[in-house]
This record gives structure tokens, C-alpha cells and sequence, in this order.
């Protein structure tokens, strides 16, 4: 079985973006916090339930706040 691409040819497994503003997305999925911390999917979910991810709770749906995400790493400048 011969392979259709080379290596050199495939976009790179996992593609980092920057941590969105809080004002253009004020909440995101667990597992796309998981992703900005470098956590797998269930490690994301675990640390969310420990508490180590803010969530906020929508009926059975949970969110993380982009805001708190971005203070807990500190990229934001806490409001003087």
C-alpha cells in the first residue's frame, strides 16, 4: 500500500490559534479551553470538574467564561 502524501506535504496536526478576546467570544467549549492549555479532551473535562477550568452552567451545558480563562493566565491586566 504506497501512501498519497508525503509528509512534508500535510498541514500540521494541530493547528494553535491565539486566545480569543472575551468581547468576540465571551465563553467557549471545555474541550476548546483543554486546547489553549495544551489538555487533552478528558483531561480538560476532568480539571473542569476539580475546578481548575472556570465553568459556568446553563442547564446541563457547560461553558468556560473566555474572560476568566484569559485572567487565570494572566494575559489581561486586572481592572485597577
Amino acid at each position: 500500500m504506497t501512501r498519497t502524501h508525503s509528509t512534508a506535504q500535510r498541514p500540521p496536526r494541530r493547528l494553535r490559534k491565539p486566545l480569543p478576546n472575551a468581547n468576540e467570544q465571551p465563553t467557549m467549549t471545555i474541550p476548546e479551553a483543554g486546547t489553549f492549555l495544551g489538555l487533552a479532551r478528558g483531561t480538560a473535562y476532568e480539571a473542569a470538574a476539580k475546578g481548575e477550568i472556570p465553568t459556568l452552567e446553563f442547564g446541563r451545558r457547560k461553558v468556560v467564561p473566555t474572560a476568566k480563562l484569559r485572567e487565570m493566565l494572566g494575559l489581561d491586566n486586572p481592572a485597577a
